[in-house]
Parts: structure tokens; C-alpha cells; sequence
């Protein structure tokens, strides 16, 4: 990985509030599953990834990897900024080899990208491939989005259906209109 990346520690990127509000601009990122911790105010050295200068953030002692493509500020510089070495390679094509690489840190709490994942080796197929590779990736990681953003819409949709059918089959009218239904 370290033939392919270069790495930017990013202590200057590191908020110094306590303070997180969502009405704040700039969210504050970790590598890890929460990914944004919160947003903040402060105006001052703030890392510019975008839609055309994108990065990998990697958690130096968990491994755990996130891409970002808006502008940022850390929460702990227990992390690396990664960034392709080389114009011929898709950055995002790397970011998706390293979802696949097992890595088994072993209970040993050690920076990693330096001692051990900068020395993995992947192969890097010419871009056009790697291009290739990340349309056909983005287009299953949108549609698993889509899935899982749609499941609990589709949950709740059917469960209002069966409350509708339910009250629709068991509410019955009186066969006499004097006459009571009875119940049992």
C-alpha cells in the first residue's frame, strides 16, 4: 500500500472544541463506524477533500478505513490521511481493495500504517481497469444503499397494509341493524 500512498498526519486538521452542533459547518470525522462525531464552527485549518480531490482516512490502530469527499476536520490524530502517489491511480479503486484485506491487529495497540499495512502489497491493474472496477463497485454499493434505505420504508408500508386488511376482515357489520354482532 505504501508504494501506492502517501499519507498526511493531520494534527493541523484536529478541531480543539468540545463544542459539536449540527447546525455547525464542518463535520468532524473519525475513521471508525461512527464516522462523523459531530460539526463544528471552527474555521481554521480544515482539510479540502472534494468530489475531485477525494481521500481515504485510515484508523492507525484499528484499520478501520472511510472515504471522504467534502471538506473535514479530526477528532484524534490517531489517524492517516491517505492519497494516491500517482496520477494512474484510482484512488477509489484502492479505498475498495482495502474493505478487502484481512487484517488481524491482534489485541496489540500499535500504530499500523507505517509498521505493517503501508508494507501490503495489491495489484494494480491499469486505470482504465481500475475505472472500470469502480463504476461496476459503486454501482452495487448504490444499490445496497438504496436497499437498506428502503427496507424500513417498506417495513412500515406493509405493516400499515396489514393494519388496514386486519380492521377491513375483522370488523364485521350487524347482520341486523337492530341487533348487536356478537363477540365471543
Amino acid at each position: 500500500m505504501g508504494e501506492v500512498l502517501e499519507y498526511d498526519q493531520p494534527n493541523q486538521y484536529c478541531v480543539t472544541s468540545k463544542e459539536f452542533d449540527k447546525s455547525y459547518p464542518t463535520p468532524v470525522l473519525t475513521a471508525g463506524k461512527t464516522f462523523i462525531l459531530g460539526y463544528t464552527n471552527e474555521k481554521d485549518n480544515i482539510y479540502q477533500a472534494s468530489k475531485s480531490s477525494p481521500v481515504i482516512i485510515f484508523d492507525d490502530f484499528t484499520t478501520a478505513t472511510q472515504w471522504v469527499d467534502f471538506p473535514f476536520k479530526v477528532k484524534s490524530s490517531a489517524m492517516k490521511i491517505l492519497l494516491p502517489k500517482d496520477p494512474t491511480i484510482n484512488i477509489r479503486f484502492i479505498f475498495f481493495c482495502m474493505q478487502t484485506i484481512p487484517y488481524n491487529i491482534g489485541g496489540e495497540h500499535a500504530r499500523q500504517w507505517i509498521s505493517r499495512y503501508s508494507q501490503i502489497k495489491i495489484p494494480i491493474p491499469p486505470l482504465e481497469i481500475q475505472q472500470e472496477i469502480v463504476k461496476i463497485l459503486d454501482q452495487f454499493l448504490a444499490l445496497t444503499t438504496d436497499l437498506q434505505a428502503g427496507i424500513p420504508a417498506e417495513i412500515k408500508a406493509r405493516k400499515k397494509q396489514y393494519e388496514y386488511y386486519r380492521e377491513k376482515l375483522l370488523t364485521f357489520k350487524p347482520l341486523n341493524p337492530n341487533k348487536e354482532v356478537k363477540k365471543c
